[in-house]
């Protein structure tokens, strides 16, 4: 089973860098958030980075910024928990810097066609969250458990057809709970091709060397 953690605390720091750092600075910033105004105050989550679409506040870093702030403690603890537990292996399996060009690429994806959705309706977006960069986690897991099934056990498979099953209901039934459902849906089909490419780059090299 992929996503049962064994390791003691200075194991995981040394097999699982990045994954440590995301953690981190999730914690750190919600910390900045709570003492600076609240998750609560839009102000203050445009102020510390939030991405919007009100013009004069649509600056490109905020697609990459917005992924380490929460909007709560509740949602800072669902995050951090699926980082800690589920994208472990996901680092093990790419390597640190190939994993943290997933995890970010799939957020700023996810940001991106956010964007775009509330463009298109006319609506103002002001969204926070490590979401998106957490589905582009799943959408990777994804593409082995389809495509690369000898990677991956069934008690692993079906685990990750069960996030994504709940992730889906839970989304569509919960409206009240400002859902940033595009960033999940984009961070989803990021991850799998941004996954299915650097797979077929490190199996050319492989047949290459």
């Amino acid at each position: 089973m992929l996503f049962v953690r064994y390791e003691n605390w200075k194991s995981y720091l040394r097999y699982y860098p990045i994954t440590t750092i995301l953690f981190v600075a999730n914690i750190i910033m919600f910390l900045v958030l709570a003492f600076n105004g609240g998750a609560s105050n839009n102000q203050t989550l445009v102020k510390f980075g939030a991405l919007t679409n009100v013009d004069g506040y649509n600056e490109w870093w905020r697609y990459v910024s917005s992924m380490f702030l929460h909007g709560g403690f509740s949602h800072l603890l669902f995050n951090d928990f699926a980082i800690l537990v589920f994208a472990p292996p996901l680092e093990r399996l790419l390597g640190a810097w190939r994993y943290a060009l997933l995890y970010l690429l799939s957020g700023v994806i996810g940001n991106i066609l956010s964007v775009a959705h509330y463009n298109r309706i006319g609506e103002t977006l002001i969204t926070i969250g490590a979401s998106g960069a957490i589905y582009g986690v799943y959408g990777a897991f994804l593409y082995i458990a389809l495509l690369q099934r000898n990677w991956m056990d069934d008690s692993s498979r079906k685990t990750v057809y069960a996030l994504l099953m709940f992730g889906i209901i839970f989304s569509l039934v919960s409206p009240g709970m400002n859902i940033n459902w595009m960033a999940h849906l984009g961070g989803l089909v990021g991850g799998f091709f941004i996954y299915g490419l650097m797979a077929r780059i490190v199996k050319k090299r492989v047949k290459r060397s």
